[in-house]
């Protein structure tokens, strides 16, 4: 296998391991919102719209993933530079993998909450930015190693 080649697969590995991460982040979510739903409906009352935006939050990782992806096809891999290209790679695919199943978790939490008490939204999506940014750090970390 080349240089190359094994370069590809990283880049390839990087959006595909941190679409994991969304699939299941989003799957948690969205689970959770389902029966906060269904706790709302059984009393008559509507269920909160700003659930859709709780269970849409770890979509960004998937967008991170690909602009790290990119930004790297255009680095041409070499002996010298291999070993930290696929490093940074696989690192930062599974940095925003674990960001997007946590945003998940998050995510699952306020909509129960706020299917509760109808209160919190802003601090709810503080929780959800602030581990965005961890996400945003690996992303920016990763283009500018190179």
């Amino acid at each position: 296998m080349d240089w190359q080649t094994m370069g590809n697969f990283a880049i390839a590995t990087t959006m595909g391991v941190s679409a994991i991460g969304v699939v299941y982040g989003m799957y948690i979510s969205a689970v959770t919102a389902i029966g906060a739903a269904k706790r709302r409906f059984k009393e008559n009352k509507r269920a909160p719209m700003m659930m859709l935006t709780f269970i849409g939050f770890p979509l960004t990782e998937l967008i991170y993933g690909y602009i790290v992806m990119q930004q790297m096809l255009a680095v041409e891999v070499t002996a010298a530079n291999a070993a930290r290209f696929v490093a940074f790679a696989l690192l930062a695919g599974f940095i925003m993998c674990f960001v997007g199943i946590l945003q998940g978790k998050i995510g699952a939490a306020a909509c129960d909450a706020l299917c509760e008490t109808d209160q919190g939204v802003a601090l709810y999506i503080a929780g959800l930015g602030i581990t965005e940014t961890v996400a945003l750090f690996a992303m920016v970390f990763t283009i500018t190693s190179f």
